[in-house]
């Protein structure tokens, strides 16, 4: 009778390791050699929601074996960048977890022992082939590696190389075979393993390259579903064959169509901010690019909003509904997107939110509760108007300026009922200390009303006029508390009040 561990473990440890067994797991596998993008920052996003509407886990592993590009900042970026989005990793660099390390450049060892196994087994062999050489080859019009070295004596092929001489490890492409896999998105795909060059696996310095790190690290790492774009669907197909070479469960696929501009060319700069962190730092929430790159190919369906928060993307997200089209990246409606979820934040929290874009724009004060809530305040008003953070911050100056053309101003003091109604009005005003109630201008306009028979536009025109040097814009109920809270809280530039409005009249 055979030994079975499992007869030893509780009910409790037998039935977490089912379920470890069972759980899927996905990976984000970003190189550090520049800013995340809103591509990667996607593909990000549908592992994380996949993830978690399936009560998976989520590995960040860093591709950091291309020396030359990869600096420890951009990591440091791309994780303070992530974060900031709102996408969590259950495993990674910065997360302990059972199946580190989570750089590739602390696993050369693991690439090197898989790539000998593949050369041992006959998948794999020596290339001694010179740069060189190689570009000889692409010069005269070869489509990928020629083959020059794959038919070469193998035991020959060691010698050479146990003799110091220098030779990358080629994959040996089979040939007249048909390569095909099911996509989560694209459904059937189909390669013919004629049109694939045998890839270099691992190069002459002992680095791995791309498509053979990434099958070690999903295997050993026991990823069961790849999110990515499709620009990798034929890398797809060579990992296919280099899974199968090694004995290794394939794990599934899924291939995101490409984010497009709205002239149907690659997103890029040309077209507005593409980093995540250009983003951040012209003013748009977090939650709102969350919410827009979630929509980017994929719907809800239905008569859902399209307002949505974390928590509901993450309960509803489909990969399956995911869209083989090309998405569009449409600026105006992350835009829109943006005011929305602005109008979702809590006063409190939207004026922290605009505490270090007020400083850009030139203001100063003191970060109390008080003073905090009133920018909140302040800028739920102001989203009405604007979009992003920093366009909300810009027009903070409305509060702290009065601009007001030379015919308004003509046009007030030439119209003798609206020279009296702001006369009478400054009158009563300057009798009451700052801050002033609404309901006390209130009071005020009922009497003008009552005394001087002037009413309706007559009487409420020119005070807007008088008060923000505008034909329409935030309403007086609004304004007037705003304008009389700030002028008391220490603003620099200080926040006019009504009485400092009304005496150039």
């Amino acid at each position: 009778m055979s030994y079975n561990p499992n007869l030893h473990l509780s009910a409790a440890e037998f039935a977490a390791i089912e379920v470890k067994k069972t759980m899927i797991r996905l990976r984000f596998a970003p190189s550090p050699t520049g800013f995340v993008h809103v591509g990667n920052a996607r593909t990000a996003l549908f592992n994380f929601l996949h993830a978690r509407r399936k009560e998976g886990k989520l590995v960040l592993r860093i591709e950091d074996t291309d020396v030359e590009r990869s600096k420890k900042e951009y990591e440091e970026n791309l994780i303070k960048d992530l974060k900031w989005l709102g996408i969590e990793w259950d495993e990674g660099p910065d997360v302990d977890g059972d199946f580190g390390p989570y750089r590739q450049s602390e696993r050369i060892e693991l690439y090197q022992k898989y790539a000998q196994q593949l050369i041992d087994t006959g998948h794999a062999y020596y290339c001694f082939c010179s740069p060189e050489e190689l570009q000889k080859e692409k010069e005269a019009g070869a489509e990928g590696y020629s083959g020059k070295c794959r038919n070469l004596d193998s035991e020959e092929s060691k010698k050479r190389v146990q003799a110091s001489e220098e030779a990358a490890i080629r994959f040996k492409i089979p040939g007249d075979m048909s390569i095909v896999f099911y996509d989560l998105v694209r459904e059937k795909v189909t390669f013919d393993s004629n049109l694939l060059p045998d890839p270099v696996i691992l190069r002459s310095n002992g680095m791995p390259a791309y498509n053979f790190s990434v099958v070690i690290d999903d295997h050993l790492m026991e990823i069961s579903v790849v999110i990515r774009g499709e620009d990798h669907i034929s890398n797809t197909a060579r990992q296919i064959l280099i899974f199968d070479a090694l004995g290794f469960e394939k794990p599934k696929f899924a291939h995101l169509s490409m984010v497009m501009g709205e002239d149907n060319t690659k997103l890029s700069k040309r077209h507005g901010s593409t980093s995540l962190s250009q983003f951040r730092e012209e003013g748009y929430l977090a939650q709102a690019l969350f919410n827009y790159l979630a929509l980017l190919g994929w719907s809800p369906g239905g008569s859902c909003s399209e307002v949505l928060t974390k928590n509901q993307l993450m309960e509803t997200f489909n990969i399956k509904k995911v869209s083989k089209s090309a998405a569009i990246f449409d600026y105006q409606k992350l835009k829109w997107l943006n005011r929305e979820h602005v109008r979702l934040v809590e006063d409190k929290k939207l004026g922290e939110m605009v505490v270090p874009f007020l400083r850009q724009a030139g203001f100063d004060f003191e970060e109390n509760a008080e003073t905090i809530d009133w920018i909140g305040k302040a800028a739920k008003v102001l989203s009405n108007y604007n979009y992003l953070l920093s366009e909300i911050a810009e027009d903070f100056k409305q509060f702290t300026i009065l601009e007001m053309s030379g015919d308004i101003a003509d046009s007030l003091k030439s119209s003798e009922k609206s020279s009296k109604v702001i006369a009478i009005l400054f009158e009563e005003i300057s009798k009451i200390d700052s801050p002033v109630e609404f309901s006390k201008v209130a009071e005020i306009t009922k009497k003008i009303q009552a005394e001087e028979g002037i009413k309706g536009k007559e009487l409420y025109h020119p005070i807007r006029l008088a008060l923000t040097g505008k034909e329409s814009g935030i309403e007086l109920k609004d304004f007037i508390p705003l304008i009389e809270k700030g002028s008391v809280l220490g603003f620099k530039p200080g926040v006019l009040n009504m009485v400092s409005r009304l005496k150039i009249f």
